[in-house]
């Protein structure tokens, strides 16, 4: 008997071990062909994604919102509006690149301090490790937090240290403010298709509010950021915000409901589709009563493995009656949704584990028809630079795909 449990501990970790080398040479194949592929097209001219160009919404009586497909239409107004700022600038970003587009940013917001513009500014350590510290270090009177890649409740395993700063917003003067996927670099400006909103009126208090309390979290009395309460109860527009720290995680119950109420059609952009169980149920439900559901993804993203762990998803829901489609040539990196022509939600949360319920992480939801209406605009623009997946043809795919995909499956929950 203890020679049989001996052998099967034996046998057992002999598998658990030969599974991790085979996840490790699939990522590492994945990796490698697809940075060959990169370097391949770098030498091929591609026609340019098709964009929408920027258009501004009235909601309800009080906001505005306008909407940016194009980084290079993006970053110009958001320079606008830091160069016109006479108060206070709240400037968090995920990823800020060390070329052109960077310093051209560092560059307006010294300058604003220097006209006497409190410039306070949050960046993720994690994502910004190969970026150059001279570029993220300012002078003062800017007030910077880096927010750092190691955070001492990791050492205990607290799972409320773990997240990263995955948010990208910019609030100016607590009048303007900016909130969706786009990052800060060149690429972005040209080679992503991405989605970002601008708000005016008085819902940018939910943004300023999301910074502020970010700050505030993280620093003592004497550094703490002033509070503005809401001038007004906004009914069109909430800012739903994912804490780890306070085990907060609203996105993911606002997709949810969204899902669940949805009659007639719903279209979900996302740059890594990666569903808990929920989730993936409440689309086949949806599609289950008659809904149409399209999913829109990137052919092949920045990140190969995401999209391997996404495609062991693609069987089920093609079953379920979800059309996918497959964005060509380019990165689609935007996190938007919208549902029947009532409800739309931008930011920065991706459907997987990490941004859903664990990265901190800020969504609007926008309950207004006009702006659904033009996220329909936006998402039939982007299927025009994409083929919809059939079922047999994805169920035709080799069988070492489908090997590399069952191997690979246990790791969705890391992602």
């Amino acid at each position: 008997m203890r020679l049989t449990r001996k052998t099967s501990r034996n046998l057992l970790k002999q598998g658990l071990i030969g599974m991790l080398y085979a996840q490790l040479a699939i990522v590492l194949s994945l990796m490698t062909t697809t940075a060959i592929r990169k370097r391949l097209r770098q030498h091929h001219a591609l026609q340019p994604f098709p964009v929408t160009p920027p258009t501004t919404t009235a909601i309800g009586a009080e906001n505005t919102a306008t909407t940016f497909t194009f980084g290079e239409d993006l970053y110009a107004d958001m320079l606008e509006s830091i160069a016109g700022a006479t108060q206070r600038i709240l400037f968090e970003t995920y990823i800020w690149k060390n070329d052109a587009v960077g310093k051209k940013f560092k560059r307006a917001l010294i300058d604003a301090a220097d006209r006497g513009v409190e410039v306070c500014v949050i960046y993720d350590g994690f994502a910004n490790l190969v970026v150059s510290p001279q570029l993220l270090h300012f002078p003062p009177p800017i007030k910077v937090f880096r927010y750092p890649v190691f955070s001492v409740g990791m050492l205990w395993l607290s799972f409320r240290r773990f997240g990263r700063d995955h948010r990208k917003i910019l609030v100016v003067d607590g009048e303007i403010g900016y909130v969706g996927g786009y990052n800060i670099g060149a690429d972005y400006a040209t080679k992503w298709r991405d989605t970002h909103i601008k708000i005016k009126g008085p819902s940018v208090w939910d943004l300023d509010n999301a910074f502020v309390d970010f700050w505030n979290l993280r620093h003592d009395e004497s550094e703490k950021l002033a509070e503005f309460g809401s001038s007004s109860w906004e009914s069109h527009i909430r800012a739903h915000r994912n804490v780890p720290r306070q085990l907060i995680f609203p996105i993911r119950g606002m997709y949810l409901e969204a899902i669940d109420r949805a009659k007639k059609h719903i279209f979900i952009t996302q740059a890594y589709f990666i569903p808990d169980g929920d989730i993936l149920q409440a689309l086949l439900d949806a599609a289950g009563r008659g809904v149409t559901v399209k999913i829109l993804v990137p052919e092949i993203s920045n990140h190969v493995v995401a999209d391997w762990l996404s495609r062991g998803f693609y069987s089920t829901l093609l079953d379920g009656g979800v059309e996918i489609l497959l964005y060509e040539d380019w990165m689609v990196h935007a996190k938007t949704a919208t549902i029947d022509g009532k409800w739309s939600t931008i930011g920065t949360a991706n459907i997987d584990r990490l941004s859903l319920t664990g990265n901190y992480e800020i969504n609007l939801e926008i309950l207004d028809d006009d702006v659904a209406a033009h996220m329909e605009v936006v998402f039939a623009k982007d299927c025009s630079n994409a083929h919809l997946l059939t079922p047999d043809r994805w169920h035709s795919r080799p069988w070492v795909a489908k090997c590399c995909e069952l191997i690979l499956a246990p790791l969705r929950p890391l992602l």
